[in-house]
């Protein structure tokens, strides 16, 4: 039986997974993850890229209300730039 490895995409050394239209960023173990959820989209050349991007940093904990999970929310054209935003607001949401 061969040994299957899964490799996770990672970005500044935390998991990023897509489903869809939406990207989770960070580790669902800690206490804070950022979720991703692109808007619109427009065409660059050939490819359709990432054009509003709406920001949320949530909180893991599962006995939390969702709408109480919100810590912080933004939206911002391209996915470059939510994506940087995103990891200081975890960078932060972690070290305190």
């Amino acid at each position: 039986m061969a040994e299957t490895t899964e490799t996770l995409l990672t970005y500044k050394g935390r998991p990023l997974v897509r489903s869809g239209n939406v990207l989770y960023y960070g580790d669902m173990t800690e206490k804070c993850v950022i979720v991703l959820q692109v808007l619109t989209t427009k065409t660059v050349g050939d490819m359709e890229v990432a054009d509003k991007v709406q920001i949320q940093l949530l909180l893991t904990d599962p006995e939390v209300r969702m709408k109480d999970r919100i810590l912080k929310k933004s939206e911002k054209n391209g996915l470059y730039n939510a994506m940087d935003i995103g990891s200081i607001w975890l960078e932060r949401a972690l070290s305190e």
